[in-house]
């Protein structure tokens, strides 16, 4: 974990943004001042009633009863001639303020994480550095060259960052504003301490205002002790974080893999993998245990003591007559206030290790974003583009660990001609396709786009969640195509029998088998009719029958659309007037190699 200077840094980072830059940024500064005036004003009540709860247990030791009354219903004018206001009316404005403080808090905060979500989503979707982070191993969190489950840094830990006031979790917002609640209470109360101290002699020295020195002494006593203890904390609060998330990971994967491991009866071999996860996660929880229950002995001793030391220091001034109960009990009052303000450190210690660690994955997820997005002009980048095809121009691909898979290759893929990749498996055909698509990170050269539409069908379709229809129109909304077509296009591709369900809203990834799933994505592409259509071995989990059916459907459908495909199966060749073979041996970079087409 880095030191306390870096930390406050990428705190500030996070948080200044909202209030400096962002649309809402009046309304939030008007939102957190009327905030911190409502806690202030329960800091100033806090100090009307030391006053009163001196002027009240006065009266019950001297038994007046009509000041009892006055102090208890309606108000009291004092000898100084100030007018201390009745129980009822405090308790009331109390709860008032208390409440509306809460409420704009809660206020503050949705709107706060809404804008960094927001926020988070559109820098981790640009310059798909989503895909680049998703391609790097997770390796050091510093480096900033990946990071895992961002998932739960955009949904969890910027929740925990801004904090959650109905859930009970602080965040930078409710830390804050107890800071600056508790430095204007100790500046209020530490001059009624100092007053009601009176002087103390030791070894024949006088002490002015001694309750406020034992007040300094015992805090920084408990601070420093709870520091030494509780210092382990944040970095076991990260590594907790991180295996939760691994742990409910692997959970989401089980569940949503659910047919695959039943066909393979890789049950115990799950169940393995999730309890040895999830002993990791058990492992750092008693680590989190042993740390707490020191910490918890140490705070909870430091409160209890607390509680009572004020009244056994003053307690000899009481007795001997120099103060009255009322004075006593507000000296008590004013020693805890005093002391619960210097020992802040003390009382939020945990809250505090545990937000750290939030700070620290939300900065080096940022980070990684940064970095990603950074590095978006490495790899094969867009360069102008001609109206007669594709081109690649000194095309060099590499995998993500460094291995070169083609060495400055040339590429030109002509309007109207429909073209066959095939190769040897992992010899590097989808990453060629990837670098037409212009989103390999990894290599360097040009890839000239033609005008026109463009779509690319990988092998596993991607499904995402909502109804079926907006699932056969993605990536458009749902309702920009008429249902007229959504349905021929779903029966073309013989997926008739969905086509009374378009509002179904269910989990169609799990629901529709692979054959299924790569129907759906032909349909996508009779309906978005693209002039350009690349399919990664987008029939493969098809039967050879039904494949040559679908691809001659598309030939018939889409006549003015270039079609370039990777496929294996020889009977696809007879479908494109082009065949290219990606060779590559077992070491170094491979090449591009042109073949007739065989005809079957």
């Amino acid at each position: 974990m880095r030191n306390i200077g870096e930390f406050l840094g990428d705190a500030w980072r996070l948080a200044k943004p909202y209030f400096t830059r962002s649309e809402e940024r009046r309304s939030a500064w008007l939102l957190l001042i009327t905030v911190i005036a409502l806690q202030m004003l329960l800091v100033g009540m806090s100090v009307v009633l030391n006053f009163w709860n001196n002027a009240f247990f006065t009266s019950l030791q001297e038994k007046d009863w009509q000041s009892f009354i006055d102090l208890l219903l309606f108000w009291k004018v004092t000898a100084s001639g100030g007018i201390l206001p009745g129980f009822c009316g405090v308790a009331a404005a109390y709860i008032l303020i208390a409440v509306y403080r809460i409420y704009l808090t809660q206020w503050l905060q949705i709107r706060w994480r809404r804008w960094m979500t927001r926020t988070f989503l559109d820098d981790w979707l640009a310059d798909r550095a989503y895909y680049r982070i998703s391609l790097i191993a997770a390796g050091d969190e510093r480096s900033g060259l990946g990071t895992e489950n961002p998932d739960q840094r955009i949904a969890e830990d910027l929740r925990a960052f801004i904090g959650d006031s109905i859930a009970g979790m602080r965040g930078i917002l409710s830390l804050g504003i107890d800071l600056l609640s508790n430095i204007v209470s100790l500046a209020s109360f530490i001059a009624i301490l100092w007053s009601l101290s009176g002087p103390m002699s030791v070894f024949g020295y006088t002490i002015q205002g001694y309750m406020v020195w034992v007040a300094l002494v015992y805090s920084v006593a408990g601070t420093v002790a709870t520091h030494y203890v509780g210092r382990p904390l944040a970095l076991l609060n990260f590594r907790k974080q991180k295996v939760e998330a691994d742990f409910r990971f692997s959970l989401v994967r089980l569940r949503e893999n659910t047919e695959g491991v039943a066909l393979y009866g890789g049950e115990e071999e799950e169940e393995r993998g999730l309890l040895l996860r999830f002993e990791a996660l058990a492992e750092n929880w008693w680590r989190l245990m042993q740390r707490y229950k020191m910490l918890t002995a140490l705070t909870a001793g430091y409160g209890q003591v607390a509680s009572i030391f004020p009244i056994v220091v003053a307690a000899p001034r009481y007795f001997a007559g120099l103060i009255p109960l009322g004075a006593l009990t507000q000296t008590a009052g004013a020693f805890g206030q005093v002391q619960g303000a210097m020992s802040w450190f003390v009382d939020t210690y945990a809250d505090i290790a545990s937000w750290r660690a939030t700070v620290e994955r939300l900065s080096t997820f940022h980070h990684a974003i940064e970095t990603a997005r950074a590095a978006a002009g490495e790899g094969v980048h867009a360069g102008a583009g001609t109206d007669a095809g594709y081109a690649l121009r000194g095309a060099t691909l590499a995998l993500p660990g460094g291995e070169t898979l083609l060495q400055d290759a040339d590429l030109s893929l002509r309007r109207g001609e429909s073209v066959i990749v095939t190769g040897r498996s992992g010899s590097g055909k989808s990453t060629l396709f990837r670098a037409l698509a212009g989103i390999w990170p990894f290599g360097h050269g040009e890839v000239r786009r033609p005008a026109g539409h463009t779509l690319f069908l990988p092998q596993r379709p991607y499904v995402p969640l909502g109804t079926l229809r907006h699932v056969v129109t993605y990536p458009q909304a749902a309702g920009v195509l008429p249902d007229s077509a959504v349905v021929a296009a779903l029966e073309a591709v013989g997926l008739g029998g969905l086509t009374g369900q378009l509002d179904a809203e269910e989990n169609w990834n799990q629901r529709l088998s692979g054959g299924e799933q790569q129907r759906l994505a032909l349909a996508r592409a009779l309906l978005l009719r693209p002039d350009w259509l690349f399919l990664d071995e987008a029939t493969a989990s098809l039967d050879p029958e039904a494949e040559a059916q679908l691809y001659q459907l598309l030939r018939d459908r889409l006549p003015a659309t270039t079609i370039v495909s990777i496929a294996h199966r020889p009977t696809v060749a007879q479908y494109h007037e082009r065949h290219l073979v990606f060779q590559r041996g077992p070491t170094g970079p491979g090449q591009l190699v042109e073949q007739p087409v065989a005809v079957t």
